[in-house]
């Protein structure tokens, strides 16, 4: 848990100097079509997270509030990270225009929290998450990127996880390595 947490302070550090210095800006520093063939061009030379996200059009809302957050840089960076990913149908769960008012220019701190709640510093494959799990009495708590903590459990062999609001959301599919760390699909989108 030392560990998780060392590398959330690092990481939360690097996203709020980066953040910060894109808020100073009200519209992103590329756009979205821009930020979309940034990540097309990191996927043909390395699988990186956003690029394996931008080939699957599962994840196609994903991808466009990750270009709307100016935080493709960041998912394509070294890393490594895990990332919850929702799918375009767990967006489609939110009430209505709350997608649209996110991917305002003026909501982008918002999203950016939403989003970096998603992402776990460090690499965790599904086995490493279930045994973690186990050994905590089945409520273990994972410290995310935007600094919030998210519960993993077990329900019917499901990886769980319970935001800060209490809502849940199941992980689908597990293990979906990118070069920069790996991706778990969930059904829902978490909340800090």
């Amino acid at each position: 848990m030392k560990k998780i947490t060392i590398g959330a302070l690092a990481l939360t550090t690097l996203l709020a100097l980066s953040c910060g210095q894109s808020q100073k800006n009200s519209e992103p520093t590329a756009s979205l079509a821009q930020n979309q063939e940034m990540a097309q061009e990191a996927w043909n030379s390395d699988p990186t997270l956003v690029g394996v996200a931008s080939n699957n059009e599962q994840f196609s809302t994903l991808v466009a509030a990750i270009g709307a957050a100016d935080l493709a840089g960041t998912l394509n960076s070294p890393g490594p990270f895990t990332v919850f990913a929702p799918t375009n149908e767990a967006f489609e769960k939110l009430p209505p225009a709350t997608l649209e008012n996110l991917l305002q220019p003026e909501n982008r701190s918002k999203l950016i929290q939403i989003l970096t709640y998603h992402v776990v510093p460090g690499k965790y494959t599904a086995s490493q998450v279930m045994e973690a799990i186990k050994a905590n009495n089945n409520a273990f708590p994972v410290e995310t990127v935007e600094g919030s903590v998210i519960t993993l459990s077990l329900e019917e062999g499901a990886v769980v996880l319970t935001d800060a609001k209490g809502s849940t959301s199941t992980v689908t599919t597990a293990d979906v390595e990118a070069s920069n760390g790996i991706i778990h699909v969930i059904d829902t989108v978490v909340l800090p």
